[in-house]
């Protein structure tokens, strides 16, 4: 055999002997990745919401990860489309990627405690967003508007344009938030014989459900003048509905001042919109996690405020942009 050949398989032994140990570091890397996360000081969040059609979800998911990116940080988003066993499946799976802090948005407050209770035995934080659970023992921080106060100004606003009413509400009763609007609307109007619910029914706070629903009621019961929804989705779907049926007059109330239902409140089509902060929400909920990962202590439960936007004060509003 000659010096050349020799070469030659030296150099094939050396290149077989390189590629096995790139494999063997890519592995350890793979496996061993959160060592060397936190030796980097680099963090991953993991993040699932009812569902991203909703641009209230979207503004609270941008806010987040534009501080998560800003400090060099990894988001992962995911959308379970309203299937509870979808957001547990997708709850295991963030657990499974490792990730230091999952934001929670809970499509049913009962149904998600299997993927909390996944999470606490991971000793991994969770941190709620905007619909709070029912066991507030299986998460860090619950970070959600004052949705009880949302109904009362709401039922406020409509007793002094109204001296009586039949309502309708339109309601998900899976979530929590939704709950506890619908709630402060009736504990408010509660005893007072003028103002009566002659229609109810579930929409999961979605536009495509809450329109044919509501036009469905309108059929059972035309005689209606105030639609309360649970949130502005459902309060434009109860809007395209009533004009569908070329009703006028109806007062209809939303939760959230989305910049949609701002505008129609300036051109006098909806009456008024609880307003929230979900820009607040996201910067709030990606501080607590850092203060989190830092071993602070942080609140249990953090209650933002809400306000009523309504004809008299909409001019304070960004009409193009949410609050």
């Amino acid at each position: 055999m000659n010096i050349s050949m020799r070469s030659n398989q030296k150099n094939v032994r050396r290149m077989i002997v390189f590629l096995c140990v790139s494999i063997v570091l890519m592995i350890i890397w793979y496996y061993c990745y959160p060592n060397f996360k936190t030796n980097m000081n680099q963090y991953r969040f993991g993040a699932t919401y009812m569902t991203m059609n909703n641009p209230f979800f979207a503004v609270i998911n941008n806010e987040i990860k534009k501080e998560v990116e800003a400090r060099g940080d990894i988001l992962i988003t995911l959308d379970p489309i309203l299937d509870v066993d979808k957001q547990n499946e997708q709850i295991l799976d963030l657990i499974d990627q490792q990730v230091d802090v999952i934001f929670v948005n809970p499509i049913d407050a009962n149904k998600i405690t299997a993927g909390l209770k996944a999470c606490k035995e991971a000793n991994i934080p969770v941190i709620v967003v905007d619909a709070p659970v029912y066991d507030e023992t299986l998460v860090d921080c619950s970070i959600a508007s004052d949705n009880y106060e949302a109904g009362v100004l709401c039922a406020k606003d409509m007793m002094s344009k109204r001296e009586s009413a039949n309502i309708i509400l339109l309601e998900h009763i899976s979530a929590k938030s939704a709950v506890e609007r619908i709630h402060g609307f009736l504990d408010t109007i509660e005893g007072n014989s003028n103002y009566q619910i002659i229609n109810r029914g579930d929409c999961n706070g979605q536009i495509e459900l809450a329109m044919p629903l509501m036009q469905s009621m309108l059929k059972q019961t035309p005689d209606v003048d105030v639609v309360m929804a649970l949130n502005d989705r459902s309060a434009l779907g109860a809007l395209a509905a009533i004009e569908s049926a070329n009703k006028s007059d109806v007062l209809v109330y939303g939760v959230d001042g989305s910049p949609d239902v701002k505008e129609l409140i300036n051109n006098g089509l909806i009456q008024a919109t609880a307003g929230q902060s979900p820009i607040k929400m996201g910067q709030l909920a990606y501080q607590k996690a850092m203060e989190l990962l830092s071993g602070n202590e942080i609140e249990k439960e953090i209650v933002v405020p809400v306000e009523l936007i309504n004809s008299d004060n909409i001019f304070n509003y960004d009409l193009v942009g949410w609050q």
